[in-house]
């Protein structure tokens, strides 16, 4: 073999071995692309499942913050109250923020006298009640002197105790007796051709037809189930305790009857007088109607409530069911109002801005939210936790508010005490949520609750701008809960008229007891009045007129007399 053959041979097989070493590098190279991709999607679902861990170490404290909160409301104290007393040094108190400037409280000059002792509580509870005296005396035989054996005489009386006694409602049957007259000189007139006869009036029925129903009767009913609670198969049963056989169906159709005939216009001339005002609270409360045209017996309804403002003159509370929770509801409602209303954060309000109301959100609501996230980490955590922080910068600023109160300012006063301590403190507190955001974890119920606080800013701060402004909306919840405490009674309506004569029925109660009458007193009186005269002076029914007053008000203690 000569050196070009063995050259050729030696290139060939370094050739031979270079592709065999390609093709093992390639084989190799594929290997390890594969275990490169098996790893990266290890890698995925490592990643996957550490997002899913993380994921679910977040509902677990979400989970376990529900739990605290839960068993807070259900075994800890309802109450609000702060629990961090030593963090109230955290802030001055609103008397030593007014400072030396003169314009805080007039200083204090003691002055001691000597007066006589007040009556106490139980001699002014039966100060307008009518007394019956049960006289306790001996029999003609008691009365013999045990010494000589003759008879004594009566030298003295004592009111050895006092008491109240219940007398239970009672029935009575009332026969309206009309009265014919006629004359006789036309009687003895042989030109008259007939008898000349007049009858005496009858006030017409609250329900005409019923054969039963009186005004006072209807007014117990109603008082009864929007009063007190007292669902109408209950009434029914208490009626038959009385002898009265008055099935549920019959006091249903009266209270509807009543309300829409009688208490709807009252109620649409209350509706009237409440956008006259310029400040109005609001809010919602479910409502079931199991049966209803078009939807399930489960699905909600819903109960709107509006309130006038606590320096209203001429309080007013008002009803009105409608199906859903729709933004068009309030817009329908107070449709020409373009004053400031008292509102929670549903977004359902914030089309009114549109004609021009000013929505005025409720600091109740952000300590609320503080507490609750407060309620979420053990207590011996609690005084370190960024919510006490939260929770203090809104009692501070309710601090100042019943301070304020207390102070008795007037409008313009308020604005002013409130532009020089209530601002800067809600800046303070904005300040502190910006700064604190970012540091709390994302989700959990310190977040949120800082976070609803920033969202809301604008319309909180919106309390401020007007001294007859609240900065809760407690006057709205306060309000309502007459009708949930009914609602946790008798549970549902049965149809939308019912739900639309409850609306009714709360609103007449809730504003007669705003503005000091008795409900009862009210309806009776409104029962008997409407039905005998004409609409145009329904005006004179309404809860402020004078007379209305006078016949329906509240009965007041005489003032007990004190030197």
């Amino acid at each position: 073999m000569n050196n070009n053959d063995y050259v050729a041979e030696l290139k060939a097989e370094i050739a031979r071995l270079k592709t065999e070493h390609e093709a093992e590098v390639a084989g190799l190279q594929a290997e390890i692309n594969q275990k490169d991709i098996e790893i990266e999607s290890k890698d995925i679902e490592i990643k996957r499942k550490d997002i899913e861990i993380e994921r679910k170490d977040l509902l677990i404290k979400h989970y376990i913050e529900q739990i605290n909160i839960a068993q807070h409301r259900r075994f800890g104290t309802s109450s609000e109250r702060t629990e961090i007393p030593e963090q109230l040094g955290l802030f001055n108190e609103p008397e030593a923020l007014v400072g030396e400037s003169g314009n805080g409280s007039p200083e204090i000059e003691q002055i001691t006298y000597t007066r006589r002792k007040r009556k106490g509580k139980r001699e002014e509870l039966f100060e307008n009640i009518p007394v019956r005296q049960e006289i306790h005396e001996l029999p003609k035989e008691g009365r013999i002197c045990p010494k000589c054996g003759k008879p004594m005489r009566e030298c003295g009386r004592e009111v050895v105790r006092s008491e109240l006694e219940h007398i239970p409602a009672s029935v009575t049957k009332v026969e309206h007796v009309q009265v014919v007259y006629d004359c006789l000189s036309c009687d003895e007139d042989p030109k008259a051709k007939t008898r000349t006869k007049v009858k005496s009036g009858v006030p017409a029925p609250v329900i005409p037809n019923s054969g039963i129903a009186s005004p006072s009767l209807v007014a117990y009913v109603v008082s009864n189930k929007y009063v007190l609670a007292l669902p109408l198969n209950r009434q029914a049963e208490e009626f038959k305790r009385l002898g009265i056989e008055l099935p549920k169906q019959n006091l249903a159709n009266w209270v509807i009857y009543a309300t829409n005939v009688w208490l709807s216009h009252i109620w649409s001339l209350l509706r009237a007088e409440l956008l006259a005002n310029e400040i109005i609270h609001a809010d919602e409360s479910t409502h079931l109607v199991i049966n209803e045209k078009g939807r399930t017996a489960k699905q909600k309804s819903y109960m709107w409530a509006y309130f006038t403002g606590r320096d209203s003159p001429r309080q007013v509370a008002l009803f009105e069911y409608r199906e859903t929770r729709a933004k068009d509801h309030p817009l329908r409602f107070l449709e020409g109002f373009s004053g400031k209303l008292h509102v929670d954060a549903y977004a359902g309000y914030l089309s009114l801005e549109a004609q021009g109301v000013t929505l005025t959100y409720c600091w109740s609501h952000v300590r609320r939210k503080f507490f609750e996230a407060l309620k979420t980490v053990n207590k011996e955590h609690r005084k370190h936790y960024p919510a006490s922080v939260g929770l203090q910068f809104c009692d501070h600023l309710f601090f100042l508010e019943e301070y304020y109160d207390e102070e008795h300012l007037t409008r313009e006063q308020r604005e002013r005490w409130r532009e020089l301590l209530s601002i800067p403190m809600a800046e303070d507190f904005f300040a502190w949520a910006e700064y604190i955001l970012p540091k709390a974890e994302q989700g959990n119920s310190l977040w949120k609750a800082v976070s609803y606080a920033l969202n809301c800013r604008t319309r909180l701060m919106n309390a401020f701008c007007d001294g007859r402004l609240e900065i809760s909306n407690n006057r709205a919840e306060r309000g309502i809960r007459a009708y949930a405490v009914g609602r946790s009674n008798w549970k549902f309506s049965y149809s939308p008229k019912g739900a639309e004569a409850s609306a009714i029925a709360y609103s007449i109660v809730e504003t007669a007891m705003a503005n000091g009458l008795v409900p009862y007193i009210y309806l009776q009186f409104l029962f008997e009045t409407m039905p005998n005269i004409p609409k145009e002076r329904y005006h004179e029914c309404l809860p402020w007129n004078p007379h209305v007053k006078q016949i329906c008000a509240i009965p007041e203690p005489k003032a007990s007399t004190a030197l």
